[in-house]
């Protein structure tokens, strides 16, 4: 139990911390928020990447997308959603993501393992369906990734 809280509290830290300062990924739509952040693998410890069976490579990317919904005591509880999305270039070239969903201590996100395209902004488009009586969020962003 102890090791899984850690493998947890060690992706989530390493996610936050590969975001620039100030910078929020999330999207709030009424009492929900989706929370998303894109991170290159090699980030990841080899303890981490093993836990999730991710494979840790300068050219492959993590996305997290994670859905809150806010309380009517103000806390925030995880929500059950699933992603689908899609990832490509700038000229409109795409590749599917694909999603498998963790729950671990109270805590469920999807996940999503994509090959990085070299230093080129990528554009990522998903649906979130957060709610199965609503239509799917749509969460769009475009996030570049260097690699050395």
């Amino acid at each position: 139990m102890q090791s899984v809280l850690r493998r947890t509290t060690l992706l989530w830290l390493l996610l936050l911390a590969s975001l620039p300062a100030g910078a929020e990924q999330l999207e709030r739509i009424g009492d929900y928020q989706i929370h998303y952040s894109a991170v290159n693998t090699s980030f990841l410890t080899p303890e981490v990447a093993a836990a999730y069976d991710i494979q840790r490579s300068k050219m492959m990317a993590l996305l997290s997308v994670s859905v809150l919904e806010h309380q009517p005591d103000g806390t925030m509880r995880p929500v059950q959603a699933s992603v689908d999305g899609q990832v490509g270039n700038l000229a409109g070239q795409t590749t599917p993501l694909s999603f498998r969903s963790v729950r671990e201590d109270g805590a469920i996100y999807q996940l999503a393992v994509f090959r990085i395209q070299r230093d080129e902004p990528m554009r990522f488009e998903l649906d979130v369906r957060y709610d199965r009586n609503e239509e799917p969020a749509q969460v769009a962003f475009i996030q570049r990734f260097f690699v050395e």
